[in-house]
């Protein structure tokens, strides 16, 4: 297993393991979705937001998982936009691994924040358990993020939690 940046020409393989992994997410609690749940835009608007950087972790010269960051050299409060492993590699420590190397990417960082939807036990245990976040706050119908538009309250419109790492 190996930890790197993206190579521009694995993007494509990158926004398809991405869908697939968010759509089992989404699909293993509300069951068979025709829509896709995390549209390309969205993965191309993480990709290409200012500081954005995208690791993967490849195994046999395949992608097995990634995640999109943005860094703030600025504030040193970073952002983790994106981070999935392939379906059917869960639970076997290779997100950790890609988080764990990334948090050690930054050393000056003050504060890692994400967001996660209501619904996703997976992530939540992941984030809060193993990862070390702190759920922060609780989109949703009574309290909508103001950083996303009127309509937007989270996944399933039933909203998300917030998520942030505090490191020094």
């Amino acid at each position: 297993m190996n930890v790197r940046l993206m190579k521009e020409n694995e993007l494509e393989t990158f926004i398809t393991e991405t869908q697939k992994a968010f759509q089992n997410g989404y699909e293993r609690y509300f069951g068979k979705c025709n829509e896709t749940i995390i549209p390309r835009e969205d993965i191309l608007a993480s990709y290409n937001t200012l500081g954005s950087r995208c690791y993967v972790v490849d195994k046999d010269n395949k992608i097995i998982a990634g995640a999109i960051v943005v860094i703030n050299e600025e504030t040193n409060i970073n952002d983790l936009h994106i981070l999935f492993t392939k379906v059917g590699l869960e639970s076997k420590g290779i997100g950790f691994t890609l988080w764990e190397t990334i948090e050690g990417l930054y050393p000056k960082t003050i504060a890692w924040h994400t967001c996660t939807p209501y619904f996703d036990e997976r992530n939540i245990n992941f984030y809060v358990n193993k990862c070390h976040f702190h759920i922060v706050e609780f989109f949703n119908k009574y309290h909508p993020d103001p950083n996303m538009s009127e309509d937007f309250i989270g996944d399933a419109g039933e909203g998300m939690f917030e998520f942030e790492k505090v490191m020094k």
